[in-house]
């Protein structure tokens, strides 16, 4: 493992460090734009990753995704750290190999996980996020849901997938939006598509008139009625509000 030996009584103690193959071929595809983060995540499951832990973290690390700085937040128990997402979340950083690991940073020394029991550490934590390969080659962020999935082993379905007109919000998590807001009187409409700032933007039909006060009111009662469906809060990673005039 290019001079770091995992633990003889680790259970991966066979393992050379290596990237897995089928999610080396994701990650290349997903880098350079053939591939989607959802081929990912299922190559990603079942595998194995490295997690790491530093000695002492004497300088909190930067590391740019999409554009996006992800900044090493804190560390928790064992010296494991956390990244802090460009929305503010925490994430879990793991690796697909050892020289993945070393490229981020090469004082990290590194522990070897099935990738479920990483998700699921990350969710006892509350930690929403994996970050895979933050010092690359490809870096990608894994959203909550897809983290959630890996923790229950059990496959991942977007919310937003490929249509033939471009992407669109899968249909059972349109019908949620539409069901979970229906009867608001102020909004006589309502649909989900896909988002700029977020994975889902909420499409609000508002009738005209209201004053600010009145309008916080119903945005207030439009997010918690979102928060408190099953569908929307375990299949949608982020949402954005959008307003219409009814």
């Amino acid at each position: 493992m290019a001079g770091r030996e995992l633990p003889p009584s680790s259970p991966f103690a066979g393992d050379d460090g290596s990237c897995d193959i089928g999610l080396g071929r994701a990650l290349d595809a997903f880098g350079e734009g053939r591939g989607a983060l959802g081929a990912v995540v299922d190559a990603l499951a079942g595998t194995r990753v490295l997690v790491p832990v530093l000695a002492e973290l004497e300088v909190a690390d930067v590391v740019v995704h999409d554009g996006h700085e992800h900044t090493v937040d804190k560390e928790a128990s064992a010296g494991i750290v956390a990244l802090r997402a460009p929305d503010g979340r925490t994430a879990l950083p793991v690796f697909s190999s050892v020289a993945s690991m070393s490229a981020w940073r090469a004082d990290a020394r590194p522990v070897p996980s099935d990738v479920a029991r990483a998700a699921l550490s990350a969710v006892e934590e509350g930690w929403e996020l994996l970050v895979l390969d933050p010092g690359g080659p490809v870096t990608v962020l894994v959203p909550r849901p897809a983290v959630w999935a890996l923790a229950q082993q059990r496959a991942w379905v977007p919310a937003v997938r490929p249509g033939p007109g471009g992407d669109e919000v899968c249909p059972d998590v349109r019908a949620a939006v539409r069901e979970a807001l229906a009867g608001i009187p102020q909004v006589p409409a309502a649909d989900a598509e896909p988002g700029r700032r977020a994975e889902v933007a909420v499409v609000l039909s508002v009738v005209a008139g209201l004053d600010r006060p009145r309008l916080d009111a119903v945005l207030a009662q439009v997010n918690e009625r979102l928060a408190a469906d099953e569908t929307v809060t375990a299949r949608v990673d982020s949402l954005e509000l959008r307003l219409r005039t009814a």
